[in-house]
């Protein structure tokens, strides 16, 4: 294998778990969030990773189909999280409605948490064959001296 190509799927899969991190931080920074802009609590965000080509260039595309076990990865943000939300009784709440119950988001903090750890230890194991990618390519330039 290419070793340039295992550096390009490597920057993918960093690409990736950057974008994984980010949705996570959104979900913990709005975990109280009651009110959003288009009404009602935040909802859950997630992050899907899905297999792209390596590139967007037509040659990154081509070599993608002739050799699919070298495909990249993307992150995609979708809004499609089906647990509803939690409802706590809380009556001097400025959201809570005339039962006095107020809607909070449905994101747990364990869930996000763990996910987080997840998505670090992936970007470390990332950036380590990255590494040892470019490691290999400086010991081979060193070979003709």
């Amino acid at each position: 294998m290419n070793l340039f190509r295992a550096m390009e799927i490597s920057g993918s899969g960093l690409s990736a778990q950057r974008t994984v991190t980010h949705v996570i931080s959104m979900n913990l920074a709005n975990i109280q969030t009651t009110w959003t802009e288009e009404g009602g609590p935040y909802v859950r965000k997630q992050a899907v990773l899905s297999p792209s080509p390596i590139s967007s260039k037509f040659s990154g595309i081509l070599a993608g189909r002739l050799n699919p076990e070298l495909m990249g990865v993307k992150a995609e943000v979708r809004v499609d999280d089906t647990r509803s939300p939690q409802m706590v009784f809380d009556p001097s709440h400025p959201h809570a409605d005339e039962t006095g119950y107020v809607t909070l988001p449905n994101v747990n903090l364990l869930e996000e948490m763990v996910a987080l750890l997840a998505a670090a230890r992936s970007y470390e194991a990332n950036v380590t064959a990255f590494n040892s990618a470019k490691g290999m390519v400086l010991k081979a330039l060193e070979i003709g001296k």
